[in-house]
């Protein structure tokens, strides 16, 4: 499983490094140390608390999230699989993305719950990049 950086769970929530530091001094989200005693967030966990932040508008009343040439960065909230299609929901900050494309697609970039994903929007199609 994927663990994140205090620095890139604050990017993925679209807040401050310094909020997400507080939220995790304060027990909002779990973390725990590597070998080289950085705080790391688990990716499962920082799923489960960017639906919460997104839901409870917790974030940087003052912060705002602009789209790069439409991209989304954030992360994988949830995976479903049908026979043939899947739905894949990516949190980017304050903005969920509901996506539909085929199990294979879904398959072939190993996309799971807790994994950084991007979320490309042109026209009424969205498209998901691994990152």
């Amino acid at each position: 499983m994927q663990s994140y950086t205090i620095g890139q769970a604050a990017r993925l929530l679209g807040v401050s490094p310094d909020t997400a530091r507080r939220w995790a001094d304060a027990g909002r989200v779990a973390t725990h140390r590597d070998d080289g005693g950085r705080r790391l967030i688990d990716g499962r966990d920082l799923a489960a608390f960017s639906i919460e932040v997104a839901q409870g508008g917790n974030g940087e009343e003052d912060a705002s999230y602009t789209s790069a040439r439409n991209a989304f960065p954030g992360i994988v909230t949830a995976v479903k699989l049908g026979d043939v299609a899947a739905q894949v929901e990516i949190q980017a900050g304050p903005h969920r993305l509901v996506s539909l494309l085929t199990r294979e697609a879904v398959e072939e970039l190993g996309l799971e719950v807790g994994m950084q994903a991007t979320a490309r929007v042109k026209s009424t199609s969205v498209h998901i990049d691994r990152t």
